[in-house]
């Protein structure tokens, strides 16, 4: 372990705030001394297991804890998952059942090993302590927080002041979040600042039980593609690590100037004298310089090198891409030798609805060989070996039979 001022540098890098802060340098010299790892939480929730670089954020924090030689425990919410975090919504949440779960969170490895360090990585299921737990134990673990200090979440707040409705499991899970910190008598917990309220209720559960309390260490919450909301996949403004060097790039490519240093600061290596180097140059030069830094990091150098060589053919030079999905049309897609453009649109997979693919026509953003579809009701001849682009990176060949 390196000292612990250099430990705190390298830590404290685009973080949002850390709960109380003046107890995590406390205890890094405490694991200093003793040579014991810190025990650094992360719950995860597996309700949707694609990873996007939203996410990644609080993984790369937790990947430096590894590399100064600490110890990442991945609590995999397999039994909070079937409560639903109520974290920032509105109304109450659909339970997951235990098959979806369990299934979900076995298809999370190979993306979080694509960040973390797998010698460093414990995982925990936290239906390990809580599903054993008797009625008689849950009565004893809500005896140790009060319905006032609950109402003072936010979420829980506003429902509660707009007469909507609140579950009584819904108020169980900070308590069950804030337990698994019990279990595994964890040093620091992290998340994004949506889960700050959750966090501490682990620091104050701990202290119930006679421990030591956890340090909350919040990350930002990265804004998406949109420049508006957080990234999420629920919104389709996220990018995921396992998309394609291409998708990535292109994604990556379309965030505005004002948003780079954001994820400069939260999605790369690069330090940050060098980041503000970088952005005093030409914008684009930038934002190429960010892209790629990110497909490496997920793929390979020479992904990025040749991502950024097909963008700047496809959309510098207004040009196709040199390999693209093929969207097959058989006779059954046909009717008197036509197909509807909105059919089409949905049989690439470019929208999931016929409403969200009329929605991309009226805006202009789709084309079949260059020429612009602007009518949502169309029937066309597909064109074998034409190319049908939908906004400004998706593209699929058409092929009949």
């Amino acid at each position: 372990m390196i000292p612990v001022d250099q430990q705190l540098e390298i830590v404290r890098r685009g973080v949002a705030e850390i709960v109380p802060d003046d107890e995590l340098a406390s205890k890094l010299e405490k694991s200093l001394k003793e040579g014991r790892p810190l025990r650094v939480k992360l719950g995860l929730d597996p309700t949707a297991p694609d990873i996007h670089l939203g996410w990644s954020v609080v993984l790369r924090k937790l990947r430096q804890f590894q590399d100064l030689g600490h110890e990442a425990c991945l609590i995999i919410g397999d039994f909070t998952a079937q409560i639903g975090d109520p974290s920032g919504k509105s109304k109450t949440r659909k339970q997951l059942t235990s098959e979806e779960v369990r299934k979900n969170a076995k298809d999370y490895e190979e993306q979080l090993f694509k960040i973390l360090d797998p010698e460093k990585t414990r995982f925990f299921f936290n239906s390990d302590w809580l599903g054993t737990m008797t009625f008689a134990d849950v009565i004893k673990l809500g005896a140790k927080y009060t319905l006032a200090r609950m109402l003072e979440r936010e979420d829980f707040a506003k429902r509660f002041a707009g007469q909507q409705p609140i579950s009584i499991h819904e108020l169980l899970y900070p308590l069950c979040q804030g337990y698994d910190s019990v279990a595994i008598e964890a040093d620091i917990e992290m998340g994004g600042m949506d889960q700050k309220f959750n966090n501490l209720v682990g620091r104050d559960l701990q202290r119930e039980y006679g421990q030591e309390p956890q340090v909350a260490l919040m990350m930002p919450l990265l804004i998406g593609l949109d420049g508006v909301e957080k990234m999420s996949q629920s919104l389709g403004n996220y990018v995921g690590i396992m998309e394609p060097p291409n998708e990535i790039y292109g994604k990556l490519m379309s965030i505005s100037d004002e948003m780079m240093e954001q994820y400069f600061e939260l999605c790369t290596d690069i330090p940050m004298v060098e980041v503000q180097q970088v952005l005093s140059g030409h914008p684009k030069e930038a934002k190429q310089r960010l892209a790629r830094e990110i497909v490496s990091l997920y793929h390979s150098v020479e992904d990025a090198a040749h991502a950024e060589a097909e963008f700047s053919r496809v959309f510098s030079q207004r040009d196709v891409p040199t390999e693209m999905d093929a969207l097959r049309i058989t006779s059954e897609d046909l009717d008197g030798g036509k197909v509807s453009i909105l059919k089409l649109i949905r049989k690439a997979g470019f929208a999931p609805s016929n409403n969200e693919a009329r929605r991309l026509v009226e805006q202009g953003g789709v084309s079949i060989d260059g020429m612009t579809v602007s009518d949502p009701y169309a029937q066309l001849a597909p064109p074998d070996g034409g190319v049908l682009k939908v906004g400004k990176r998706k593209f699929a060949r058409v092929s009949l039979g």
